[in-house]
């Protein structure tokens, strides 16, 4: 009851910032939401010198930390720029963990007993530290993980997934425990906590910036112009012809970021229960329901239209909705009445219960893919040559105190300055017994006893 009525106030305010809900009431309420946004501003930037300036501490756990975010809330297409992301890293090598914050989880109960076990033994804490997948296996239920960090770690195997608010905590595991030595931060470019290498953030095409107002007036989590801390920008939702208006503002808000454009495609069907696809030309000409759970659920439907589906009727529901079985047995009834071929939904489905096959008609999971722009796939690939490559990279290594470990130290050294840019330096911290040692390395650009 609580759920529903949080997910219809959502859907309430969202209609009054758009202007969608008229009257009195709601232009009133938009006058004091506006009145609130500037506080939220003036809170935010408050936040950012405080981190600026060293008031508050940024956390480095010395591995790479990539951020991928936005500046508004929900509906830009994260989660397939992070997979492509972590896709992609992985295949060149690194040990890659997603750090999410796991919206709308169902959080696991424990007893006293059991935290106090977990404590003495060193395990994460649960509450701030779930994960989802070690790269090997699934280690829960999407209900308790949250719909896109179980997607994530479905679709990637060899990445490790872990959920919850503390992700300084999380990466800290995702290093000592799981073995990562890269921390993709999902829907991070507002956690300042922990130290970024990189931060990319997605704009939606269809809808940049909302309205300009930051919450709860309007969508953005913080002014427009704080864009200037990105190192990439990804266009999303394009229909490929440059967005040179949008490109051209945003090179006025961030002179130095690579502007990339990608669009979000649709790539299979998926039978619920069963792990058989059918190719999206099998929807022309049918009849669907069409159901999702999404921020902008526009889209999606667009895309079905586009394949020769007709959509006889669209259920949406709020962002991350968890269904209940009266909501599931009410979607099924429905559909049996409209007598469609197929009901379709999105990946974000988090409750697979029997009772969808209920129905007279089969149930569908539409998979998505990335499509970034051919001259500009170096986002994705590159990211790996833009940290180890980079000319002004700087690396200290603090060898250790005896001899024979500190020469049996020199290939892995030799191995990295290989994978670094000729121009980058390594500084060597070392006991003034093996200074002369190290002196003689090439490797090595600078010696401190």
């Amino acid at each position: 009851m609580a759920r529903k009525f949080l997910e219809q106030a959502e859907t309430y305010l969202l209609d009054v910032v758009d202007g969608t809900r008229r009257g009195s009431g709601a232009a009133c309420l938009r006058l004091t939401l506006g009145g609130l946004s500037y506080i939220f501003t003036g809170v935010v930037q408050v936040r950012l010198w405080g981190y600026r300036i060293g008031l508050f501490k940024h956390h480095t756990l010395g591995c790479q930390v990539v951020s991928v975010g936005n500046l508004t809330v929900g509906g830009t297409g994260k989660t397939p720029v992070v997979e492509l992301l972590a896709r992609s890293l992985a295949d060149n090598g690194r040990k890659v963990a997603i750090l999410s914050r796991g919206y709308k989880k169902k959080k696991k109960k424990r007893g006293f007993k059991r935290r106090f076990r977990d404590l003495l033994s060193g395990k994460v804490d649960v509450e701030s530290s779930l994960v989802v997948s070690d790269g090997h296996s699934l280690k829960v239920e999407p209900v308790f993980s949250g719909d896109e960090p179980y997607m994530l770690a479905k679709n990637l195997p060899g990445v490790s997934v872990i959920v919850g608010k503390n992700r300084v905590m999380s990466g800290q595991y995702a290093i000592r425990k799981l073995r990562c030595d890269t921390l993709i931060l999902d829907d991070g470019f507002q956690h300042l906590a922990l130290k970024h290498r990189l931060d990319i953030v997605l704009v939606d095409r269809t809808n940049p910036f909302d309205n300009g107002r930051t919450l709860p007036r309007g969508l953005l989590r913080e002014p427009v112009r704080n864009i200037k801390r990105a190192g990439f920008i990804f266009i999303t939702k394009s229909n490929g012809d440059g967005a040179v208006e949008l490109s051209t503002r945003l090179r006025e808000l961030n002179p130095t970021a690579e502007i990339s454009e990608c669009r979000h495609c649709p790539r299979f069907l998926k039978y619920l229960f069963e792990d058989v696809k059918e190719d999206l030309h099998w929807l022309n000409g049918k009849k669907v329901l069409a159901l999702s759970g999404i921020a902008v659920p526009g889209g999606f439907e667009r895309e079905l239209v586009n394949y020769g589906a007709k959509v006889l009727k669209h259920i949406t529901f709020a962002d991350h909705h968890r269904y209940s079985l009266q909501e599931i047995l009410d979607i099924v009834e429905e559909a049996n009445v409209l007598g469609v071929d197929a009901i379709i939904t999105t990946e974000k489905m988090p409750c697979a219960s029997p009772i969808w096959n209920a129905g007279i008609c089969p149930c569908f999971i539409c998979g998505w893919k990335l499509k970034c722009s051919p001259d500009r796939r170096s986002i994705m690939t590159g990211y790996d040559a833009s940290v180890l490559n980079s000319p002004d990279t700087r690396l200290l290594i603090v060898v250790p105190n005896w001899l024979g470990d500190g020469i049996m130290a020199m290939p892995a050294v030799q191995v990295l300055r290989s994978r670094l840019h000729a121009e980058a330096k390594i500084a060597v911290a070392a006991r003034p017994g093996q200074t002369g040692l190290w002196e003689m390395q090439s490797a090595i650009s600078q010696v401190i006893p």
